[in-house]
């Protein structure tokens, strides 16, 4: 027998390839490798799933919020003039000529004793606001009271209501624009809680609430008081909780 049939290949046993040890610790086994697969599909799937409820979230509240929109331009565009205007007096919210002269009208048929024009300039005198209003009869202290102090709505209603509870009226007549009513009545709903407000809207020559849809400029005056209106609740709701 020569050196050549004596010496036998490293690699081979009996004929068969032998792997070292050292690959062979080296290779993944089977059933760990299945299990990590299993554990990123899964955390695929989780991901996968929670992207799905973030935008699901998303689109819920965007469909919630047109959805409000949508009511809120329905009852603007739709707001009525009440069929019995009479009440202990009469709220005024200025912001356009057209309020104030109505206001003055429903004074002087009789529908209240009292009127309060709120956030007058502070450089407005009565006879200036007569002659505007066209107003038949002079803007007398006894009948018409002036609030120069208010800014904005939060301002009118704090200033209404310090002024109703002076007086002691029950009930009030809150003339303002249509657009600008819901607003008005969050937040003078929050100072007198206690008093009867009878909503009187105002509309604006040129504003075809109607179709407001169609008319860009009407829509974004829509867009911008809503967006109010709902700040106003969040702060009213906000301070309630507080």
């Amino acid at each position: 027998m020569t050196n050549a049939d004596t010496v036998l290949d490293p690699t081979l046993e009996d004929g068969v390839p032998i792997v070292s040890e050292r690959r062979l610790s080296a290779l993944p086994e089977k059933p760990a490798y299945k299990a990590a697969s299993s554990q990123a599909g899964g955390r695929r799937k989780r991901r996968f799933g929670l992207r799905i409820a973030f935008v699901a979230v998303i689109a819920a509240l965007l469909a919630g919020a047109i959805g409000q929109f949508l009511y809120f331009a329905h009852q603007i565009a739709t707001a009525k003039v009440p069929v019995t205007a009479n009440a202990d007096a009469i709220v005024v919210l200025t912001g356009g000529q057209a309020r104030v002269n109505e206001a003055v009208r429903l004074l002087e048929e009789g529908k209240a004793s009292r009127l309060l024009i709120s956030g007058v300039h502070p450089g407005t005198t009565r006879e200036q606001l007569a002659a505007v209003t066209s107003s038949s009869m002079p803007l007398e202290r006894g009948s018409v009271d002036l609030d120069r102090v208010a800014l904005n709505t939060a301002g009118n209603a704090v200033e209404t209501a310090s002024w109703v509870k002076k007086n002691g009226f029950d009930s009030l007549l809150v003339v303002t624009s249509a657009y600008h009513l819901p607003r008005a009545r969050v937040e003078l709903s929050d100072a007198l809680p206690n008093v009867n407000l009878i909503a009187y809207p105002v509309f604006s020559k040129g504003m075809n609430l109607d179709s407001w849809y169609r008319e860009p400029a009407t829509f974004r005056l829509l867009m911008r008081e809503y967006v109010k209106y709902i700040v106003a609740r969040l702060r009213i709701a906000v301070k309630g909780v507080g």
